[in-house]
């Protein structure tokens, strides 16, 4: 299958032919030749992988036939979005569902992320076709996977991960996630240019801020890969980043990567998801760091997940404040309503093992001892 085998059947899909940048198409046929290559997908992963790639082109082609038709909404700025991010299972959900509470705050939601068009209401940001479509959905998917409802869970109207908004531009993790495809790791890791993702990025918000505007805020958990790419389209980005003691980070991520393969192949190599893993990580960090050194260490806002987890409005209150923004009455108000409503564990207990991925907690530990010394990152005994 070749890249314009997908934008056909998006065109089929939608009667749209425009998708935008052409640049997409790059990463779009690394990722399909992967696919074919690499990914020992079963047959029904190997469809249910190429609908979602189709869905996401068709998503697309409606994103820009909308923004042709109404292109005074890319004069609209998307102005001083807040962005998390942080090595995986760092606490970024916690925060950006905090920060989301914010009455005064938008953040980018799971139906809106597949379903963009036209730009939502503010009155269909939690109800609604699109919303109860992806929730009939959502609720679907867990009866064949329920152990994921424990690692990681997203209601239809949750913030979601900015990899979603990445994904219709073919240049995103969550596909280096799905399966082991050695050629697109590489490809999107060493090769990939990222400003085509968010360029389509920002021309997304710009449409689904239309009639239900608000503060920006976002999270994306491999941000630290593209910084660069980031700041250039949004140059007046506010950066928090999480940190968590790294054997509970790989054993966490190592598990729910695990977990996701198992949906769409048979043939799951768990060594494989622990040094693919290990790698990304130390490029998140290397990344992070050069980034840092090039515009100052307090360009990026650090939290730990200690402090997120032992006293989040605390967290959330030093974030306004290290970005002047006023913590008001109702923005506290809305973080301790959505707390009392979900706690710790609400879906299920995370369990998972670092030696089936042919890791230790020692080894761990000392591959990233400069990391954890860096950030006076707690470590349990």
């Amino acid at each position: 299958m070749q890249a314009q085998d997908i934008v056909a059947a998006a065109s089929e899909r939608t009667g749209l032919s425009d998708f935008g940048d052409p640049a997409i198409l790059e990463g779009l046929g690394v990722l399909l030749k992967s696919y074919e290559d690499e990914a020992r997908f079963t047959e029904a992963g190997m469809a249910r992988s190429v609908d979602a790639l189709v869905a996401a082109m068709a998503n697309r082609m409606r994103v820009e036939d909308w923004l042709a038709r109404h292109p005074e909404l890319l004069e609209r700025p998307v102005e001083k979005p807040l962005f998390v991010f942080g090595l995986p299972r760092t606490g970024t959900t916690l925060a950006i569902n905090l920060l989301e509470a914010d009455p005064a705050r938008r953040a980018f939601l799971r139906w809106e992320a597949f379903d963009s068009v036209p730009p939502p209401l503010v009155q269909e940001l939690h109800a609604g076709p699109r919303h109860d479509a992806c929730q009939t959905r959502t609720l679907q998917g867990l009866k064949y996977a329920p152990q994921i409802a424990a690692i990681h869970y997203e209601e239809a109207d949750s913030p979601t991960e900015c990899q979603f908004a990445m994904a219709p531009s073919f240049c995103a993790q969550l596909y280096d996630s799905q399966a082991d495809i050695p050629g697109y790791h590489r490809w999107f890791l060493d090769e990939a240019d990222y400003a085509p993702a968010f360029r389509y990025e920002k021309r997304l918000l710009q449409l689904l801020q239309a009639n239900a505007p608000g503060r920006w805020t976002l999270k994306n958990p491999w941000h630290p890969l593209f910084l660069d790419a980031l700041t250039a389209e949004f140059p007046d980005a506010q950066l928090v980043m999480t940190h968590r003691d790294p054997v509970e980070v790989l054993g966490s991520a190592c598990s729910l990567v695990k977990e996701v393969r198992r949906m769409y192949s048979d043939q799951v190599d768990l060594r494989a998801i622990g040094e693919n893993l290990l790698e990304t990580f130390d490029l998140m960090i290397a990344r992070s760091n050069a980034f840092r050194a090039k515009h100052g260490h307090d360009a990026i806002f650090d939290v730990q997940y200690r402090d997120l987890v032992r006293d989040p409005l605390a967290t959330a209150q030093g974030i306004y404040e290290r970005f002047d923004e006023p913590f008001t009455p109702q923005a506290r108000a809305a973080m301790e309503a959505y707390l009392a409503a979900n706690p710790k564990g609400k879906h299920g207990k995370h369990e998972y093992d670092l030696a089936e991925f042919g890791l230790s907690r020692e080894g761990v530990r000392e591959h990233f001892r400069d990391y954890i010394e860096q950030y006076e990152i707690a470590v349990r005994a």
